[in-house]
């Protein structure tokens, strides 16, 4: 009995060791990419469609440069430490227009940019609730407050979506808003409106107004 229970002892020291020497050897970079997937797991395992195929492809710091931004953006946005920046498309919330914008997440805020403008910022204090699908589509929604500052609920499509949700719950510590959703969901359009946005599952992936007026996501 005795020698059973030092084996067993010396087994989880010997365990502890190793885990401890692999921390230690870790990048700083790795320490982080890892602390990221934990945080993607916590949101997507089991709900996202596409979440197991997205294990293996690490997440990049960023994918656009800070020098890759107008001069102009980078001035008004001065003095906030930027983070991440992703190319995405923005669809209108009420003609559901796709346009072509950044999306730039800074220590405290996400700024949606054209160009040389900043078309909508959302301090992430105030941010209510990220929404996606549980379909393997790159369609995220930013849920702001209802307040004059705001223009109403972001519609984005993002080509790496869980990378960029997961940066984007990390950076404005909210987690817990994250909502993985079947079916359709809700918007905010500005000024008390709402919309609805529906997924369904098609031969080919597209993005439309329907009919009924619905944001159709396939």
């Amino acid at each position: 009995g005795f020698l059973m229970q030092t084996s067993e002892m010396l087994q989880k020291i010997c365990v502890r060791n190793l885990v401890r020497k692999y921390c230690r050897g870790l990048t700083a970079e790795r320490k982080v990419q890892l602390q990221q997937k934990v945080v993607t797991s916590a949101v997507f395992s089991g709900k996202k469609e596409g979440y197991l195929e997205s294990l293996s492809q690490p997440f990049l710091e960023t994918r656009l440069k800070e020098n890759d931004l107008n001069p102009k953006v980078l001035q008004l946005i001065r003095g906030e430490n930027i983070k991440y920046v992703t190319p995405v498309i923005k669809y209108d919330r009420n003609g559901f227009k796709a346009r072509e914008r950044l999306l730039v997440l800074t220590q405290s805020s996400a700024y949606v940019v054209e160009m040389a403008k900043i078309k909508q910022k959302i301090e992430y204090s105030t941010l209510k609730g990220i929404s996606t699908s549980n379909l393997s589509d790159g369609i995220v929604v930013i849920h702001v407050p209802e307040d004059n500052k705001q223009k109403g609920d972001v519609i984005l499509q993002c080509e790496h979506i869980f990378e960029t949700v997961t940066k984007l719950c990390i950076l404005a510590n909210k987690q817990s808003v994250v909502k993985v959703v079947k079916g359709s969901l809700r918007f905010r359009v500005g000024s008390g409106k709402e919309g609805t946005m529906v997924f369904t599952v098609g031969p080919e992936p597209q993005v439309f107004k329907d009919k009924t007026g619905q944001l159709t996501v396939v």
